[in-house]
């Protein structure tokens, strides 16, 4: 996305909900209260929000009329709005809306706000090749994941278990020390223990995959110019975004395991002017960590085959050469539902920030997320997208 590189946008404020399961909660409710307590953070009103970039939500899904709904619920009247279905990419994609949104005039101040509750209520239908297809023989997201692993190891002659088992752990160890994580989750785990948990779909195990909750995120953007007259003191700009939405379209590529990321996080970085071995965090989408493994080795954080190297190399703890999903992500934790992109795209923007806390890194001047959206049958994701994030201020 050009026009962000001149740092003109900036996200002032980030709030998030501790992760629940069984809430009792609706996606409104939840909604209403990550937004009070933004307000709260920022200090801005609701009055002077004018724009607003949503997701939509499992637990309320078919409703025709979602923004003009939320906005009735949480009391705004703006002047732009949109609702993002791009899965896990969502969050980060609102952000690069939401700054195209200011930067063309449309709105000023926007609040890029998700909110689910797919274990209290679950209501989306998803048709085409999914109810043909998908559904009437199980085939669901682990199955999936584990396709993807299997042609992983096919093609490298190794399973990167050992990897993953160091990203399992450093994963956890950031969620023991953040306070938003699922509590179930925040527990000490070993490698051993990983290597241990029981298959679900071979060679995925337990503790390969995303447990879902309820919950909810909400990030306030604005311009810099803005940010600095209303005395904001610390800030995050936006430099760089891409998105690929049905990777490969025709089929041509005959391995499933390459991806969008192949394209977006490359061009991404070249956007931001910065090589991979300079980014200081990375917070990439992860509701099974043969995810990871692919987005670090096609975004070119390493030779293809070669993240497990990399990851016992390198270090992907808060001490390691590059910090990975320090809050936790979402398999530790937990998956608010299609909002689950804006646990990592939080984490970031807290690091960033400085504030946060314990998890807190020396080094944090940048920061790149990553999101993505559905899995297409037989294939591999819908939609992959790239951000990258720079400490302003």
């Amino acid at each position: 996305m050009k026009g962000l590189q001149n740092r003109d946008i900036a996200i002032v404020g980030c709030a998030q909900l501790t992760a629940t399961r069984n809430s009792g909660h609706t996606a409104l409710e939840l909604a209403a209260q990550v937004t009070a307590e933004l307000v709260a953070q920022t200090g801005v009103a609701r009055a002077d929000m004018d724009g607003l970039a949503t997701t939509l939500a499992n637990s309320d899904a078919g409703n025709a009329f979602w923004t003009s709904v939320m906005c009735e619920t949480l009391g705004l009247s703006v002047q732009w709005a949109q609702a993002n279905e791009l899965g896990g990419c969502s969050p980060s994609a609102n952000i690069a809306r939401a700054s195209a949104a200011i930067l063309t005039g449309q709105a000023e101040v926007v609040l890029c706000l998700a909110a689910d509750a797919p274990t209290t209520r679950f209501t989306t239908v998803q048709t085409g090749y999914r109810q043909e297809f998908y559904d009437p023989f199980g085939y669901g997201l682990p199955i999936a994941f584990g396709l993807l692993s299997q042609a992983y190891a096919a093609k490298h002659g190794h399973l990167p278990e050992q990897g993953m088992a160091r990203l399992a752990v450093a994963q956890r160890a950031g969620a023991l020390d953040n306070p938003y994580a699922l509590d179930v989750l925040r527990k000490p785990l070993s490698e051993a223990q990983y290597l241990e948990s029981r298959m679900i779909a071979t060679p995925l195990r337990l503790l390969d995959c995303v447990m879902r909750c309820d919950g909810g995120n909400a990030f306030l953007v604005m311009s810099t110019a803005r940010a600095k007259r209303m005395g904001f003191k610390r800030f995050v700009h936006p430099i760089a975004y891409r998105e690929r939405v049905n990777f490969d379209a025709r089929q041509a590529i005959d391995d499933i395991t390459l991806t969008g990321f192949s394209e977006v996080g490359p061009a991404a970085l070249r956007d931001a002017g910065l090589r991979p071995e300079q980014i200081e965090s990375f917070h990439p989408y992860d509701d099974f960590f043969i995810a990871v493994i692919l987005q670090l080795e096609q975004i070119g954080f390493c030779a293809p085959g070669q993240a497990q190297a990399f990851i016992q190399d390198v270090g992907v703890g808060r001490a390691g050469g590059l910090p990975i999903n320090t809050g936790g992500g979402q398999i530790s934790a937990g998956q608010p539902g299609l909002s689950g992109g804006g646990v990592n795209l939080a984490e970031a923007v807290l690091q960033l920030m400085g504030q946060a806390q314990t998890r807190q890194l020396q080094r944090a001047h940048n920061a790149l997320v990553t999101g993505i959206g559905v899995i297409q049958y037989g294939r591999n994701w819908g939609c992959s997208s790239a951000l990258v994030l720079e400490a302003g201020g």
